[in-house]
């Protein structure tokens, strides 16, 4: 049922393509002036939900809304919607102004307001003056603000944006994660954002909904999304995470998922019974010389500046471990024998 916070609604929305069905009966809502990502993996059907959001693909069933109103016969033009894809599409024969008014002129804005408008969204992307320059002359970056301004001088309701900064080199990219958060707050739109990379998702996101084979596995914020993953997919895709092979039994009246057998440390396991797959993040290991709950060998060491990784061979049935380990604690040495512990209430259990 749409609220009236509800700025999208998708409901119970399938697509296929003859035989092939890419969106599987999927039912969210973004909100007003909320930042929401989709993310998954690629081909599980996110960009065919945005496509259908914006007119250029219609569900096979369900139902689109935008604003309380049924989408099912309005054409993309004719929706209070603007995409920004991951080609930027720029013209190269008008100039930045013209481009980012190109829209404007289009609905008829008249010359006078249209360079007011062209100008105030050129501020908000921090290119002003920038008006008389030709795209091509611009950095990467700078496009891609470009882009934005022209995507938002409409002031469409909700903004779609497509992949839009994959092309970037990973510098810049986390540059333009900050300055659409930035322009985000300034506008307080509503921002549909659709990618496959979790990092961008995690640091973008208001809430997150991660797709996978057509399904939605889970939606929620950042870190409920990554603390508390609903499935093993959520786990393994959003993040780094060790997947380990687990059984069931009672410990002092308790229900644990034993880890490395009867030897080694149990994780809370309520409601489970026998088999169960535990999901621990390799930053909620401690290492200990010879101490812990699980002692093993540290087999490879990777410096990355702020954090330093391991892939640890335990003692036992249990399959190396990635353990990471931030700041400038003392570097443990590959061949070292190591006891690891887990923060408690860290692990999921499955």
């Amino acid at each position: 049922m749409t609220t009236g916070n509800t700025l999208v609604e998708l409901d119970e929305v399938t697509k296929r393509f003859g035989d092939l069905t890419a969106v599987g009966g999927i039912d969210f809502s973004v909100r007003k002036g909320e930042f929401f990502t989709l993310v998954g993996p690629s081909g599980c059907g996110k960009t065919t939900t945005l496509r259908m959001i914006c007119g250029f693909e219609h569900p096979t069933e369900g139902e689109v809304r935008i604003d309380g109103r049924s989408m099912g016969s309005v054409p993309p033009e004719a929706r209070d919607t603007n995409l920004v894809f991951q080609q930027l599409s720029l013209f190269p024969h008008m100039s930045v102004g013209e481009n980012v008014g190109y829209g404007l002129a289009k609905a008829g804005v008249d010359a006078g307001e249209r360079s007011e408008r062209v100008s105030e969204y050129l501020g908000l992307v921090d290119l002003d003056g920038f008006e008389d320059r030709n795209p091509t002359e611009l950095s990467g970056g700078q496009q891609q603000r470009v882009a934005l301004a022209r995507a938002l001088v409409n002031e469409p309701a909700v903004l779609l944006l497509d992949e839009p900064l994959s092309s970037l080199d990973r510098k810049l990219r986390k540059q333009m994660q900050v300055e659409l958060r930035r322009i985000h707050k300034q506008t307080q739109g509503g921002f549909f954002y659709v990618t496959h990379d979790q990092e961008v998702a995690m640091t973008l996101s208001d809430r997150i909904a991660v797709m996978n084979d057509g399904h939605i596995e889970q939606i929620g914020p950042p870190e409920e999304i990554y603390r508390e993953p609903a499935s093993e997919f959520v786990a393994d895709f959003i993040g780094d995470t060790n997947l380990i092979d687990a059984r069931t039994a009672e410990r002092d009246g308790t229900t644990v998922a034993e880890i490395g057998g009867e030897g080694g440390f149990g994780v809370p396991a309520p409601n489970r019974t026998g088999e169960v797959t535990v999901s621990i993040r390799p930053e909620d290991f401690t290492i200990a010389n010879g101490d812990g709950a699980l002692h093993g060998t540290v087999v490879e060491r990777y410096f990355q500046g702020d954090q330093t990784n391991y892939l640890v061979d335990p003692h036992g049935d249990v399959g190396e471990l990635q353990v990471v380990i931030q700041g400038r604690e003392s570097a443990v040495d590959t061949g070292a024998d190591v006891g690891l512990d887990v923060v408690d209430g860290a692990p999921t259990v499955f």
